[in-house]
């Protein structure tokens, strides 16, 4: 590797500023984070959420640091992991639609312990939506989950240091040393996402080590330096090993290409690679009376990360986490159901039978023209209905709803947010929250969102 390029994303964390940032880009963070905090909110109170959250504060005891939704404290480094849990418990969370990373999931819990006023958490938040997906494009964004590593707790420990360390206001050396404690704590196996409670916590275990990198460093402790460019055991070296890492797209575009702009907002409880497959089923089902016991085939086809990533013939019973992450069990909740919210995932609707007959029939394939397509249709899904009598429905869909050429609008994030926490909390706590979110450029202090965040919500679930 020829190309330095740590010591210049340091150097643009450091002297990024509001002013700096286009004002829409500003407005669609201050959304993503309202975003981020709805779905905190239902993660907050779910049954692996208090498994969690019981298991930890055992381990770390009581702090001064906020567990949102629980009216519990605890440590900082203890908040930030939970809090990140919380936001990544339901698979409602945003995702970076080429370098997959649940950004949220690392930057707010990292600012909340941070602390701050209201306009640098906003303009770090930026930072840390700008640096992990190029941090993950230079290892080829979704290779890595064809790769076996789940990619956001991969480059996600950079983006919670800058954020941490850009609230901190750390200088360009300070933030080099901040990235290479984070590259040395990467990790995370996708494994994970078949049966594990823990897959809801990798993201918030690089949280939590981001938040320490970008600490430490502000003490004077110093980190690997040129993390990104040592040839022998730099980050990109080796999680890159075997398929020539781009280590020129982590400066590509700095404050002209805006990746807040273009992460992507679920709008069904499942990851990200789903919701084509989603979109697809219902599209079809609105324009069409199916009765699902005439459905004698449903085949879905797909590129490489997606296949990987969503699809093993499903066993029963199924766990949660295991039936957000399958196309199957997506595509056949859909058609059922009409929809892929929490209550798909209940335990009696986990082990209905009218889903696992309809399971029988779903057939997925690797398709090898949507994985060699240009980059921006490599989530593409290929869907087809097949009815007794051979009726054929098709639907191609190159990006679902909520991708770049289909943003989710802020008014449709404003609504998810309200439809998410509004049974949870009372009306007036509610408002506040967006307001607060919605208008955090002028809160005085960080902690007046915290305050509002900290108390305990409704149980989704029970």
């Amino acid at each position: 590797m020829t190309t330095s390029v740590t010591v210049p994303l340091a150097q643009w964390v450091a002297g990024l500023r509001a002013e700096d940032i286009p004002e829409k880009t500003l407005n669609r963070a201050k959304h993503l984070l309202l975003d981020g905090v709805a779905c905190g909110l239902v993660g907050a109170q779910l049954p692996w959420s208090r498994v969690a959250a019981d298991a930890v504060l055992a381990l770390e005891g009581t702090g001064d640091a906020a567990v949102i939704g629980t009216g519990r404290t605890t440590s900082a480094p203890a908040a930030v992991l939970l809090n990140s849990t919380f936001i990544q418990g339901f698979e409602l969370d945003d995702f970076h639609p080429l370098a997959p990373l649940h950004s949220n999931s690392l930057i707010l819990p990292a600012l909340l312990a941070t602390g701050g006023t209201g306009a640098d958490a906003l303009t770090a938040a930026v930072a840390g939506f700008e640096v992990g997906p190029r941090v993950g494009l230079a290892l080829h964004g979704a290779e890595m989950l064809s790769r076996g590593w789940h990619s956001g707790p991969v480059f996600g420990t950079h983006t919670a240091a800058m954020a941490a360390g850009k609230l901190r206001g750390l200088d360009t050396a300070r933030l080099e040393d901040a990235l290479g404690m984070a590259g040395t704590q990467s990790g995370g196996l996708m494994a994970a996402q078949y049966e594990a409670m823990s897959k809801r916590m990798q993201h918030g275990f690089a949280a939590r080590n981001g938040f320490y990198a970008a600490g430490l460093a502000a003490a004077g402790y110093t980190g690997i330096k040129q993390v990104f460019d040592r040839p022998y055991g730099g980050f990109l070296a080796v999680f890159g090993e075997g398929h020539d890492p781009d280590p020129a797209q982590i400066t590509a575009g700095l404050g002209e290409v805006w990746h807040t702009d273009v992460i992507m907002v679920k709008s069904y409880a499942a990851q990200g690679g789903l919701h084509g497959t989603v979109q697809a089923v219902l599209e079809l089902r609105a324009e069409h009376e199916i009765d699902p016991a005439a459905v004698e085939r449903i085949e879905i086809r797909v590129g490489d990360a997606v296949y990987h990533h969503g699809w093993w013939k499903p066993e029963r019973p199924l766990t949660p986490i295991g039936a957000q992450m399958n196309l199957g069990y997506a595509a056949v909740v859909a058609l059922l159901d009409g929809t892929v919210m929490p209550q798909q995932f209940t335990d009696s609707r986990l082990d209905a039978d009218d889903v696992w007959a309809l399971l029988e029939r779903v057939d997925v394939q690797l398709d090898d023209a949507i994985e060699n397509g240009p980059a921006p249709e490599r989530f593409a899904t290929e869907l087809t209905i097949t009815l007794a009598g051979g009726t054929a429905l098709h639907r191609r869909i190159t990006q679902p709803h909520g991708g770049p050429s289909d943003p989710v609008t802020d008014e449709e994030l404003v609504g998810k947010y309200r439809a998410l926490a509004g049974p949870l909390v009372p009306p007036a706590r509610l408002a506040a929250i967006e307001d607060a979110v919605l208008g955090l450029d002028a809160l005085d202090d960080l902690g007046e969102l915290t305050e509002l965040l900290a108390p305990p919500v409704a149980r989704v679930l029970d």
